[in-house]
């Protein structure tokens, strides 16, 4: 059976949290903890901050003398804003672990470097079983710098089967 979600446009399930709420709803630590804080969230929606430091392990040596954001690292903050929004999506709240299952359409537009402060939009489109489907961008300054649309499946986080997808 497949459910799309209805009325995008709810109110705000919570105003703003930071690290230690974030830590509290998703499986992700230092130094792969890459949300800074929720700004704000909906059923159905979520956007997001972060801002990259030179000090991040991930532009050490991409590049030397011009460090750049990497493109999976731009993606996996949409994906760990996906998994706080399907916190709520999930009978097991705290009994699951989001896995990304696919990742189609992914556009880069512009760079990051460490100093930016990108603000991460992430839609929930669409959920057959335990399966959802996801839209994310980035956003610095206004502009868009990744754009991608991907899947996610829950599991449980005591043993199971590895093939349910590529963890994220």
């Amino acid at each position: 059976m497949s459910t799309t979600p209805e009325n995008t446009e709810t109110s705000s399930l919570s105003r703003s949290f930071g690290p230690e709420q974030i830590e509290a709803m998703i499986p992700h630590r230092q130094p792969m903890r890459l949300l800074d804080e929720v700004v704000e969230m909906t059923e159905t929606t979520i956007h997001a901050r972060k801002t990259f430091s030179a000090d991040d392990f991930f532009v050490q040596g991409h590049f030397p003398g011009y460090p750049l954001v990497p493109g999976v690292i731009q993606c996996e903050c949409c994906l760990q804003a996906g998994a706080i929004l399907l916190r709520d999506h999930t009978p097991e709240v705290g009994e699951f672990v989001p896995v990304a299952t696919r990742m189609d359409s992914v556009k880069f537009k512009s760079m990051v470097r460490p100093g930016d402060t990108v603000d991460i939009h992430v839609t929930l489109k669409e959920r057959l079983s335990n399966a959802f489907f996801l839209s994310g961008k980035m956003l610095l300054g206004g502009k868009t710098t990744c754009r991608l649309e991907f899947a996610c499946s829950i599991t449980s986080p005591r043993g199971g089967d590895s093939s349910d997808g590529d963890q994220s």
